[in-house]
């Protein structure tokens, strides 16, 4: 039976100025609630958990004989992503820090097994970068994908910060609109050098005008240029590890949405692919994409096609990164002001009002498709209108979240803001909002991302020709704050 919590707790939970604060209050908090009792069970009818706890036997047996054999037989046919329910969306909803320890440490028992094999060298090396490439072909990948924002992509930041601090940040991140402007700074730079760009004060522009409203598209450029290097694809990969993704949406008519990067297009620029992202239409105009050519000129990229905000065709853009990278996992940061109407987070128990609200969203959108096919032909003669109305149905229509889904939480802001050029106070209040929102979630993505990071960290050494010895491991599974 679960306790009522005390208010300390909660005020604990509500006032703390860093994630181990909040990680100290969220455990005490279980405590005083009875979920810590429930974290401490195996027992659940969500998951088999006897399935689990056999498992994990196993793997601490094979373990204590150092059968690095053994565990390479166990981990090829056990090694896929939610096995046995593990990743029931239930099994994050009982606790405010973490889920169940049997599940816990059947995730650090499986990181270290891949240590292990990794280190041993009683595993011939191509046997182990085989094993290894089909471990992650079968597991899966994970990313974060940051929405469009307009200026709330300070709320990005404060995602992307908590995530960095604690070791839990995917190598794969895609963006558009203000999204596309954050995983830009974080994939054009080393790990070493991304804090010193996750802080208000870096970001915030020096030349603010405290009177203008809005930034021309001049503007705009000049702010990407100063946060940004003029970095292609290929490079800033070369640089960072990271993938970076930039969606962009065409200009005319009969054209698909592109997301850009090091594999669709690898010589393209990255500071003209996020303004291209950023140009909102009928606010800031089209852009045409820039590229290298085999000189090392600048080059216009297919010059005759421009391209706008990405946000208007892929906000996120889950379906392409799992063709191009085999994510299955999408950890969503949303902070899109004409989304957040429609992103729910199916993840959590909604609350009565919340799930009314849902239910009206989604008439409202089976009301706004029908309509729309019924008063097609009428709209196609005007053609302002009817590019209108299909950017309203395709912003409608696209899903706006994942499997961990971040959401920025409501307060009104002026719609002026949404294109404006913030102050220092303002920045800094969305760079704490994002941080704080992302806190309830750290423990689900380095739970649900510990075997996906050790596989990247493993094949990037094999990769690079390192030796077998271990040395991903603190990046792959950093132990969480207790």
């Amino acid at each position: 039976m679960l306790f009522t919590p005390t208010l300390s707790a909660d005020r604990d939970l509500a006032t703390a100025a860093d994630y181990r604060q909040w990680s100290q209050a969220a455990q005490e908090h279980d405590r005083k609630s009875g979920a810590l009792a429930w974290r401490n069970a195996d027992e659940s009818g969500n998951f088999d958990y006897r399935a689990i706890r056999a498992r994990l036997e196993r793997l601490q047996a094979l373990s204590a004989a150092n059968d690095v054999k053994g565990l390479l037989f166990v981990l090829n046919e056990g090694i896929h992503g939610n096995i046995d329910g593990m990743g029931h969306e239930r099994l994050y909803q009982k606790s405010r820090f973490g889920t169940k320890r049997l599940i816990e440490d059947y995730i650090a028992a499986v990181v270290s097994a891949l240590d292990r094999i990794a280190a041993s060298r009683a595993i011939p090396r191509d046997e182990k970068r085989d094993f290894f490439r089909r471990a992650q072909h079968c597991y899966g990948r994970s990313a974060l994908l940051l929405s469009g924002s307009g200026a709330f992509l300070y709320f990005h930041v404060g995602v992307v910060r908590a995530l960095w601090s604690e070791g839990v940040l995917p190598n794969i991140l895609a963006g558009s609109s203000g999204g596309s402007i954050v995983a830009a700074i974080i994939c054009t730079r080393k790990d070493a050098e991304i804090g010193a760009f996750l802080e208000g004060d870096s970001l915030a522009n020096p030349d603010r005008d405290p009177e203008l409203r809005r930034l021309a598209a001049d503007e705009v450029r000049d702010r990407l240029a100063a946060l940004i290097p003029d970095l292609t694809f290929q490079q800033a990969f070369e640089i960072s590890g990271r993938h970076l993704n930039v969606s962009v949406a065409p200009a005319e008519k009969h054209q698909n949405g592109r997301l850009l990067n090091a594999i669709t297009a690898p010589n393209v620029l990255i500071r003209e692919a996020v303004l291209a992202s950023c140009a909102v239409p009928g606010v800031f105009p089209p852009v045409t994409l820039m590229a290298r050519d085999d000189r090392g000129e600048r080059v216009p990229y297919q010059p005759d096609r421009r391209w706008v905000d990405g946000s208007v065709t892929h906000d996120i853009p889950t379906k392409r990164l799992e063709r191009l990278y085999g994510v299955n996992h999408h950890i969503v940061s949303q902070a899109n002001p004409l989304a957040l109407p429609f992103a729910t987070d199916t993840r959590k128990q909604m609350a009565p009002i919340e799930a009314i609200q849902h239910a009206s969203m989604m008439t409202f959108k089976a009301w706004l498709n029908a309509n729309m096919v019924i008063f097609q032909k009428p709209l196609e003669l005007l053609p302002p209108l009817n590019s209108l109305a299909n950017m309203a149905r395709s912003v409608i229509n696209q899903e706006y979240t994942g499997d961990i889904n971040i959401i920025r939480p409501p307060k009104f802001w002026s719609p002026t803001k949404i294109l404006s050029d913030l102050d220092q106070a303002e920045i800094d209040e969305l760079i704490d909002t994002g941080q704080r929102a992302a806190w309830p979630k750290i423990e689900m993505v380095r739970t649900q991302t510990a075997i996906s990071r050790a596989l990247d960290a493993i094949l990037a050494r094999i990769d690079r020709g390192g030796d077998d010895g271990p040395g991903h491991r603190a990046s792959a599974l950093k132990q969480p704050v207790r």
